[in-house]
């Protein structure tokens, strides 16, 4: 096949692999969500909701350092995609002779068109990471507000909308750093369609055992849940027995 070519075939076929494995893992998400770690992460999230809305004049403090935790860490991320594309931006503007030093050592196509397409395309990734982070950060404000609200038991609707909003800030936060997780495989791709396949294969071959759970593990947190459920259970029979 001509070296000019290759673009059009090793580009698509990396990118379609990266969204087949995430349309599966979206698919496991909504139908099993225990055997992904997404999805047992949200139920710990939600028991962790009502267990800090239980008693918030006990654990308000520890549930407003821990969002803030997780509202610095999204900041970060939001900080670093910004950063870089800013830099990306300068870089695209700015006229240099580094062209013919690259197209030495890249093995595709080296037309200036596909050049820009490469370009833009890391610029909109980054960019896509950094609105996800500014999402999440506000649902974690706005959790930090709400998960200090005395609920009891019975009132369920507002821990469920408090845990919704919290996991909504995860799934943002999780979004986001797919975003910076796609940035490699775009990255490569300056140097090549041959590196940026190659990248988008490791990558969905490590992605699988980082988004799926074992069954060891899936049986201890379900075995927590149901214990916390039992305890939840009991506290309410002897507060209505007293």
């Amino acid at each position: 096949m001509e070296e000019d070519k290759l673009d059009f075939l090793l580009v698509p076929l990396g990118l379609l692999l990266l969204t087949l494995y995430h349309a599966w893992l979206l698919f496991t998400i909504l139908k099993h969500p225990t055997r992904t770690v997404i999805g047992l992460n949200a139920e710990s999230r939600h028991q962790w909701v009502l267990a800090m809305m239980s008693e918030p004049f006990k654990n308000g403090v520890l549930a407003v350092q821990t969002i803030r935790n997780n509202i610095m860490a999204s900041t970060l991320l939001a900080t670093i995609a910004i950063t870089i594309s800013s830099l990306i931006g300068v870089f695209v503007s700015s006229s240099s002779d580094s062209g013919n030093v690259t197209s030495q050592i890249v093995y595709g196509n080296k037309s200036p068109l596909v050049s820009s397409i490469k370009k833009f395309s890391i610029l909109l990734c980054f960019l896509v990471a950094f609105l996800c982070n500014v999402q999440s950060i506000r649902y974690y404000a706005h959790v930090s507000f709400l998960v200090t609200v005395p609920s009891s038991v019975d009132n369920i609707e507002s821990v469920e909308y408090v845990a919704r909003n919290l996991n909504r800030g995860s799934y943002f936060w999780s979004l986001g750093l797919r975003a910076f997780y796609l940035s490699f495989p775009l990255l490569l791709w300056i140097f090549g369609p041959i590196p940026m396949f190659l990248c988008c294969c490791l990558m969905s071959f490590l992605l699988y055992f980082l988004d799926t759970m074992s069954s060891f593990t899936r049986q201890l947190h379900c075995r927590s849940f149901k214990e916390d459920m039992l305890k939840a259970g009991d506290l309410e029979a002897i507060g209505q027995l007293s």
